[in-house]
């Protein structure tokens, strides 16, 4: 007999060679019914994985992250053996789930395809799903691997097979179709119920812009056709509150290929609207000490190299800039960071100075590859509201908290209400892989859970996920129809500290390694704009929109009042527009609401004769007619309260 460990703790007990599914049939047929894949002594395996020792196990269903990964490549799967069957002779790239179905990369030779021929494939895929074909796991010798791929003309999975180990090399074989694959996977295609592609897109091999273009199809499937209409919906209104489709509308921000791919250009109103951004958290900032600097958008190459980014961005960056000077190299700025060391080290530190807080939103640049630009959250300019703290070690905890409460601000008054945090720590059982003495990231670590403990914050603490210099704190916010995105960081470091040689003269005369915290509660302007705009739908809090007010007039006879409507506004720093273009007064309306303009004031005779405005709310909300007055406090308590 052997010892089945459940997460609970409690243990039953089994005949050796007992399967997961066996073991959830023992604990009820419902679990039994709904389990798709397990983990044995911490390793994913599929339900019919023999069990030989006493072990751990945890089965997960579809309610779980495991079973929705499992789900979704065994999808894929599904997806390739369909298409194999349809256009015989492609050849497979990879297949890999992803945060929400899985996509294929595919060489399709000559056949040309399209989403006109989505509908065949979901029929074929249909097809074959409702046969209950098996998902079966082969160990397979490199030779044999290459020998089978060989035959078949896939030099993709030859290519993959070249990079693997003899004796770690597993096929799935699933119908006629088989891949080479680590799985695990379903025990069968029956519980694919709701099948449906979504777009077909260019995916360079192996992400190198040298080699072939593949075409990557990118699907999703659910084991209930209420949940995949559920998601499909969620899609439509994502495509409503695009963040490249609003920009556009509302004049925010453009892109041009003369300028170049991925870098925006900020029109009047986004430029203005990411200013206020600044300001607000400018304001903040100083509340906390915060000290801003500003920094050149190069340095000289051995900057970056003593920073260690050189190593680290050289094949993402652009290339180095040489100077009439032989041998004299400077590089774009990839990370605002080094050049804060360097104010660090511009003068002797006293252990009276720290912690010492510098902050800049500094503009930096990466080569991301064209295929992975996306608007405003994939591009190769951006600019960090970055912040580098100095401090000592005691000081960590307060100053996470500190940067805690900045965070949390900005999520309140900019109303992300759903969020978690996770921690991340260094890995317990590879600790040679890391910089810095175990009792530098006991007291880190320490510090950053204590500091969200204390903070009431929902965290999440990961093993292995701590970069090589120090321990970090992630904020993941969902947006308003459910997406999640990362904003906010605070991240401890004691590599730039020992990279630049960073001292300070502590209370006993003796010379100290400051640590060094990174943190931007934005992340990037640009990423964080088109977070906003996407979670708001273009519908900004009043304080941050672009325009506030519109004043309508009704006919070209009201344009003075309108004018003087606007001056008195202008007074009290409300921002306003007069729509003064010969159109009825139902079009100005529309695409006032199509603007996202909070208000709108319509204004003819007897608004000029009484002194009043027309008060009319985006959304089609009638506020009625009141004085001007009256108009300025109703919209000065609403700003006044949103940042309250």
């Amino acid at each position: 007999m052997i010892k089945i460990t459940l997460p609970d703790g409690s243990f039953k007990e089994f005949e050796q060679g007992v399967t997961p599914y066996e073991v959830a049939q023992s604990i009820s047929e419902g679990l039994a019914r709904n389990v798709l894949v397990a983990k044995v002594n911490d390793v994913m395996v599929e339900l019919d994985r023999p069990i030989n020792e006493d072990a751990s196990l945890v089965l997960f269903t579809w309610n779980d992250r495991e079973g929705k990964d499992t789900f979704w490549h065994s999808s894929a799967h599904l997806m390739a053996a369909a298409i194999e069957e349809l256009y015989p002779g492609v050849k497979f790239g990879i297949g890999p789930h992803i945060e929400t179905g899985f996509y294929y990369d595919i060489d399709f030779m000559d056949y040309p395809i399209s989403a006109d021929d989505f509908p065949k494939i979901e029929k074929k895929m249909q097809e074959l799903a409702s046969q209950k074909i098996r998902f079966i796991r082969k160990d397979v010798c490199k030779k044999d691997a290459i020998d089978y791929f060989t035959k078949k003309g896939d030099e993709y999975k030859l290519e993959l097979i070249d990079g693997l180990e003899d004796g770690n090399i597993t096929f799935y074989e699933s119908g006629a179709f088989t891949d080479l694959c680590r799985g695990p996977h379903l025990h069968d295609t029956s519980v694919i119920k709701a099948i449906k592609l979504l777009k077909t897109a260019g995916a360079y091999w192996r992400g190198d812009e040298k080699r072939k273009q593949l075409t990557r199809i990118y699907a999703v499937t659910y084991p209930k056709k209420k949940e995949l209409d559920e998601y499909l919906a969620l899609l439509e209104e994502a495509k409503k509150r695009d963040h490249r489709k609003l920009g556009k509308e509302m004049e925010l921000f453009t892109f041009s290929q003369r300028v170049g791919a991925g870098l925006p250009l900020w029109l009047p109103k986004g430029a203005a609207l990411r200013d206020r951004l600044e300001q607000f958290l400018r304001k903040v900032q100083k509340q906390y000490g915060y000290q801003q600097v500003i920094t050149p958008h190069i340095g000289n190459v051995n900057l970056y190299k003593t920073s260690g980014h050189y190593a680290k961005y050289g094949a993402d960056s652009f290339r180095p800039i040489t100077t009439p000077q032989e041998g004299e190299e400077y590089f774009l700025k990839p990370m605002n960071c080094p050049h804060h060391c360097e104010i660090f080290a511009s003068r002797p530190r006293s252990y009276k100075e720290l912690p010492l807080r510098l902050a800049e939103f500094g503009t930096v640049y990466r080569y991301e590859q064209s295929g992975e630009l996306h608007g405003l959250t994939r591009v190769r300019s951006f600019t960090q509201d970055d912040a580098h703290l100095f401090c000592t070690s005691d000081q960590i905890k307060e100053e996470f908290c500190k940067v805690i409460d900045i965070i949390l601000y900005i999520f309140k008054t900019l109303k992300f209400e759903n969020y978690k945090a996770q921690v991340s720590l260094r890995d317990p059982n590879n600790k040679s892989k890391y910089i810095g003495t175990d009792e530098n990231w006991e007291k880190a670590q320490n510090a950053i859970i204590e500091a969200a403990a204390e903070k009431g914050l929902n965290t999440v603490e990961v093993e292995g996920e701590a970069a090589f210099y120090g321990p970090k704190l992630d904020f993941m916010v969902k947006d308003a129809i459910g997406r999640e995105w990362q904003l906010g960081t605070v991240q401890v470091d004691y590599n730039l500290p020992e990279r630049f040689e960073l001292e300070y003269t502590d209370a006993d005369g003796q010379k100290k390694r400051p640590v060094m915290i990174h943190r931007a509660p934005f992340g990037s302007m640009e990423r964080f704009v088109a977070v906003l705009l996407e979670h708001t739908g273009g519908n900004f809090p009043l304080w941050l929109t672009p325009d506030q007010v519109v004043i309508l007039p009704i006919s070209e006879k009201y344009m003075d009042y309108a004018n003087k409507v606007k001056a008195a506004l202008d007074e009290f720093d409300l921002r306003a527009t007069i729509d003064e273009r010969n159109e009825k007064t139902g079009r100005k309306i529309r695409d006032a609401e199509t603007a996202k303009i909070p208000f709108m004031l319509i204004v003819g005779e007897k608004e000029e004769a009484d002194g009043t405005v027309a008060v009319r709310r985006h959304g089609n909300v009638n506020d009625g007619t009141m004085p001007l007055n009256d108009f300025v406090q109703l919209i000065n308590g609403a700003i006044k309260e949103e940042l309250a």
